[in-house]
């Protein structure tokens, strides 16, 4: 039976528990919105570029829109995870989620990983894929712009050095709520032909503007902001996941908590109420005994 000083004990551990448990989930609960005001942001430059490649790919014929389903060289990976824990499933989801796309090289040889986050590497290896690098996950969505720069070095390094010239992109995208899929995008090398259909959109005003530059070194300026903006995404996109995904994992944990201290604190309730009942048939005996005792 436990005492009731062990029961005390155990009551102000739950408690102590439940204020970081509260804790957390109201820090994931304001880093989420963050996040996804970063995504937000994102959304009209991203169609701001869109309408630039409308403008360049116009008149550019469709046979010089290589097709690049079948890209020659080394293949690269960039896996977006956590550095912290408490967040359910998140980061085996999207290591074996890369894990099953990348399998069987056709060359035989595994890609280059580059990972966000140690938790998702350390997830990584044991399904046979060695992390070549590792970047810490961004500390606030300020922190974004910073680690993709690094990240865009790190695979130019590898395109120049390791002949890596395929890039995929995988993240957990936020659908609703605590809710999130693991998403793959193969990045690198962009493929025009994707951007064929931008030809099919109407022009959202009357006249379809023009330009002096070069077409080439415009194309060009516009696809880094492409695959700048791509990266960004998938890295807020991931915040996003990981912070929903921590603060379903809170909830449940408070709401376990308050179970469990319910019931301490009933039992605790119970066994301080037998202690006094005790002392008072303690106290009722010994006054039984002294008054039979005097008659």
């Amino acid at each position: 039976m436990e005492t009731i000083e062990h029961l005390q004990r155990r009551i102000s551990g739950l408690r102590d528990l439940h204020s970081i448990v509260r804790t957390m989930k109201a820090l994931s609960a304001v880093s989420i919105r963050q996040y996804e005001r970063a995504v937000e942001s994102l959304r009209g430059y991203y169609h701001t570029i869109e309408l630039g490649l409308h403008v360049v790919l116009t008149d550019l014929p469709l046979a010089r829109m290589r097709d690049e389903s079948h890209p020659n060289g080394r293949v690269s990976a960039l896996v977006f995870g956590s550095d912290h824990g408490l967040c359910g499933r998140f980061n085996e989801e999207i290591a074996e989620f890369a894990a099953e796309h990348l399998r069987s090289p056709p060359d035989g040889e595994f890609p280059f990983l580059l990972a966000v986050g140690a938790r998702v590497a350390a997830r990584l290896e044991p399904l046979g894929y060695a992390v070549h690098d590792l970047f810490a996950v961004p500390s606030s969505a300020d922190g974004i712009a910073s680690t993709v720069q690094r990240t865009l070095l790190k695979i130019d390094e590898w395109r120049r050095e390791r002949d890596a010239r395929t890039l995929h992109l995988f993240f957990n995208r936020q659908v609703s709520g605590a809710s999130y899929e693991p998403t793959a995008i193969r990045l690198l090398p962009i493929d025009m032909r994707r951007f064929a259909a931008l030809r099919a959109k109407g022009w959202p005003g009357r006249t379809l503007p023009t330009y002096s530059m070069d077409r080439g070194r415009l194309l060009s300026a516009l696809l880094r902001q492409y695959i700048f903006v791509s990266i960004f995404r998938a890295c807020a996109e991931s915040q996003a996941s990981e912070h929903a995904s921590r603060l379903s994992a809170m909830r449940s944990a408070e709401s376990n908590l308050d179970e469990w201290l319910a019931e301490v604190t009933e039992r605790y309730r119970r066994e301080r109420q037998s202690v006094i009942t005790s002392e008072l048939l303690d106290v009722v005996s010994g006054f039984e005994a002294i008054t039979a005792h005097k008659d």
